[in-house]
Formats: structure tokens, C-alpha cells, sequence
């Protein structure tokens, strides 16, 4: 968890630096917020929590890193109050909700690009078609070597790292990919944790991995990132690619939030609206793409108006 931590610190030494929106904070709120979800949103929300503790220090903010999946289930029980997410929430995920009384919103953060990378002794390999990506990662894939790729590739075996089923990552990149959700390959290694696969790709010359932008660029430094290609122009990911949607593998991070959990606890409440007021700062710290700045305001007002209006701080 080193790289996460450094990575962590430096959003909130950062933020520090540059300044949250204006927030005057309140010694008497007291409570606690739990959050748990997807690895993509775990810095920023952590950033988010850190932050908020400061100014309202009798506040828990607890955030769990179970994956996308993992949140939803926790979240469908009314177990947590706040899940992270790499993916919109799946129909069945939203049928048990509905089936628990779980009301909730999502709320939308930031937008990232799923990056797929290689070891930087990789000389060979700089691009890949949809098709080619599909090919490799497609359950009963014929692609174990590099050379199955292209002829003119190394006759090396390909060792693979990708997120594990419970990850948003996997979802959002396996239904883009091969047209259904999680449908993949398993004989590669599998963590929910990013830094386990950025570990294995920087270890191994003939190694490839995918995961969200914010972790290749903390890392880029000792990986290649390759180019990717819908038609026929390959795009690198950028936030420039990722914001205009040039970049094939762009996607929406969002939250979650329990209706009756941000109406009935001021805690809860002050959070979310401490979240989204600070979220394109935030976002932009640890690497990922922020959103319009008037897509956070009219998000904000919704969140306001659903919860009965702005959070309120008594001091």
C-alpha cells in the first residue's frame, strides 16, 4: 500500500497547499460516515476524508476498499452510507437495493481512463486495436505468447495483471472490451488492490496490466502506456483524451449516497456536500479528469434540494 499512501499524501499536502472550498468546519458535529468501494475512487475519497476530520473533528469517516462490487453489496444492505464507484450500478445491484428500501443518488466525481501498460524493456509493443485487446483477454484465448499478437513480436509468454471480479475496473473494462461484463480470461493474476498489478508490470519485462489512469501516471516513470485503437487512429490516454472521450477506455467515477442516511445525519449530509464542493480539486490532485465546474454546482444544488438544502454548521 506504499504507492497508494504516497500517493494519498501528496493529494492532501497538496489540497493543503491550494485550499479547499471555503468550509468553516464544526466542532460539535459528531457521527460517523462509512465509505467503501472501488479502488479508482479510494484517494479521493480518502483525501476527502483526511480533510474533513480537520474541520469537524468529532466526525468518523471510515473508507473501506472492497471494490465496486463489494461496495454495492455492503451499500445495497445499508451497511455503509456512501459507495464508491469506477461503474454505474447494475441492474440486480439495484433490484437489491430496492428489495432492502435503499433509496439512494449517485452523484458523479470525475472521469479517468482505463490504461494498459507494459514494462518499460517492452521496445516492441506501443499500440493495440480493441480487437487485438479482445483477442488476448477473451476467455479460451489462443494469445499466450507475444508473438501471438504479431509475428514479428517476441515468442515470450505474456504474463497478465488485472483487477479482480469485485472491481469496477474489471466490469467497466471487460463489457467496453468484449462486449459483455465480465467475461475475461482468469488465468492471469487478479488484485483489487492497483499496486499489486503496477508491482508485477514494473517486475517483468514481458508483463502487461490494466488499470485506472491516475496509477499509470503516478508510475509512468517505470512503465510504457499503450496507445489504443477503436477504428483506426490509436489514442494515448490523457486527461485531454479521457475529458473530450477520444480515448476508448474513458469512464465516469461516481458515488453513491444513501437518501435517508445524508437526510436524517447531518454528518453524512456535511460529507457529501464537503465531497462535491471539493471534488474537481481533489480529482485533478490525484490524476484523475475533474468535471465541468457547472456540473459539480448543479450537482451540488440537487444534493441540497433532495436533503432539505445546504448543510447547516453550528458553532
Amino acid at each position: 500500500m506504499k504507492a497508494r499512501n504516497l500517493m494519498l499524501s501528496l493529494a492532501v499536502f497538496a489540497m493543503g497547499c491550494h485550499g479547499f472550498a471555503a468550509d468553516k468546519g464544526d466542532k460539535n458535529l459528531k457521527g460517523e460516515v462509512k465509505l467503501d468501494g472501488s479502488s479508482t475512487v479510494f484517494p479521493i475519497a480518502e483525501a476527502a476524508a483526511e480533510e474533513f476530520q480537520k474541520l469537524y473533528p468529532n466526525v468518523r469517516v471510515t473508507v473501506g476498499l472492497s471494490g465496486t462490487g463489494g461496495g454495492f453489496k455492503k451499500f445495497s444492505t445499508g451497511e455503509i452510507d456512501i459507495a464508491n464507484a469506477s461503474r454505474k450500478m447494475k441492474p440486480e445491484e439495484a433490484k437489491k437495493a430496492q428489495d432492502n428500501k435503499v433509496e439512494y443518488m449517485e452523484l458523479p466525481l470525475a472521469s479517468d481512463g482505463i490504461s494498459v501498460v507494459v514494462n518499460p524493456a517492452n521496445k516492441w509493443a506501443t499500440q493495440l486495436t480493441l480487437a487485438q485487446l479482445k483477442e488476448i483477454w477473451q476467455p479460451g484465448s489462443k494469445v499466450q505468447t507475444w508473438k501471438d499478437i504479431n509475428p514479428a513480436w517476441p515468442a515470450e509468454k505474456i504474463k497478465l495483471y488485472g483487477p479482480g471480479a469485485d472491481s469496477g475496473t474489471f466490469d467497466f473494462f471487460t463489457e467496453h472490451v468484449m462486449g459483455t461484463a465480465r467475461l475475461s480470461r482468469n488465468d492471469y493474476v487478479a488484485s483489487e488492490d492497483d499496486n499489486v498489478l503496477v508491482t508485477g508490470v514494473t517486475k517483468d519485462k514481458y508483463a502487461m496490466a490494466y488499470f485506472g489512469f491516475a496509477y499509470y501516471e503516478e508510475n509512468q516513470k517505470a512503465m510504457n502506456v499503450l496507445a489504443l485503437a477503436k477504428d483506426k487512429t490509436a489514442v494515448v490516454p490523457s486527461p485531454k483524451t479521457i475529458e473530450d472521450g477520444s480515448y476508448p477506455l474513458s469512464r465516469p467515477l461516481v458515488v453513491y449516497v444513501n437518501n435517508k442516511a445524508a437526510q436524517q445525519r447531518p454528518e453524512v449530509k456535511a460529507f457529501v456536500s464537503f465531497l462535491l464542493k471539493n471534488a474537481a480539486t481533489l480529482s485533478k490532485e490525484v490524476g484523475y479528469v475533474p468535471l465541468k465546474e457547472a456540473v459539480y454546482t448543479d450537482t451540488l444544488k440537487k444534493f441540497e434540494a433532495a436533503t432539505g438544502g445546504p448543510a447547516k454548521q453550528t458553532h
